[in-house]
């Protein structure tokens, strides 16, 4: 019986050491060896001259996630507590957009605020602008915003839509405010929906690369444009490249650590 369980994981096993295991002892191997695959610290010590690169990815990523978060809440809320036809109409409404290719999305959104796009035109119609709005770190948050704003609705609406009605029911009969009833009974019982949310956005608007090139042109190099110079620019240098990648990894992961352990916390704080 044993064996067959052990055998029932064999393919899972497989998949973790062929597409993680084995990718992650080679970007630790390549960030601690030179081109003549010899150890060295010289990569992870480079690092520090790129501080300021990583902490505006930091930064932007936590003001990206930030806005998803004040726009998810109230829309998963509203959602969560709507009728079925109703939530399969905004379901879709987040759902079509993320058929289409992130790099089309973002595209888009180059036509639309560039100084002789859409939006400046609009403007020009009220004898307002143009305005510089492409090539702005502004620009490059509205687009993570834009794209990862499902990432944090989805994980919301799943936990409110978890929440008995009569819960908050009850509440309201004991004399609590839709304010209260939010901030008393809504909030704590969907903390789990905004630990997950805030990963989900987080992670990948740390390390996006393609949002920060197109829209926020050179003069907003992100942390992913600065790794993947290093893999596929001209300035090839796969062992910096993995350095860099190291560092976002453990950062990623430490960030990740934090959220969860907050999200426990609050749990248990809950249960109790």
């Amino acid at each position: 019986m044993k064996r067959r369980d052990g055998l029932k994981f064999l393919p899972y096993g497989i998949w973790m050491i062929a597409f993680t295991i084995i990718p992650m002892a080679l970007i630790v191997y390549f960030a601690f060896s030179n081109k003549e695959h010899q150890f060295t610290l010289e990569n992870i010590l480079r690092i520090g001259e790129y501080a300021g690169v990583l902490g505006k990815s930091l930064l932007l990523a936590a003001i990206a996630t930030l806005f998803c978060l004040l726009i998810a809440y109230p829309f998963a809320y509203v959602m969560s507590r709507s009728k079925g036809n109703t939530q399969r109409t905004m379901m879709m409404l987040i759902m079509v957009p993320m058929w289409t290719s992130l790099l089309l999305r973002t595209y888009a959104w180059m036509t639309l605020l560039e100084n002789n796009g859409l939006i400046n035109k609009l403007l020009g119609v009220f004898g307002l602008g143009p305005f510089r709005m492409i090539n702005t770190s502004g620009a490059v948050v509205l687009g993570m915003v834009y794209d990862f704003l499902p990432f944090m609705i989805l994980p919301l609406y799943s936990v409110m839509t978890k929440i008995d009605k009569s819960v908050l029911e009850a509440a309201s009969d004991l004399g609590a405010g839709p304010m209260q009833v939010l901030r008393k009974v809504v909030l704590p019982l969907s903390v789990p929906g905004i630990v997950s949310g805030i990963t989900m956005v987080f992670v990948p608007a740390a390390s996006t690369f393609v949002i920060s090139r197109l829209l926020g042109g050179g003069g907003n190099m992100l942390i992913g444009d600065l790794i993947e110079m290093q893999f596929v620019g001209s300035t090839y240098n796969p062992y910096f490249g993995s350095a860099l990648s190291l560092l976002l990894m453990v950062v990623i992961l430490i960030i990740m650590a934090i959220t969860t352990h907050f999200d426990n916390d609050e749990l248990e704080g809950i249960v109790v």
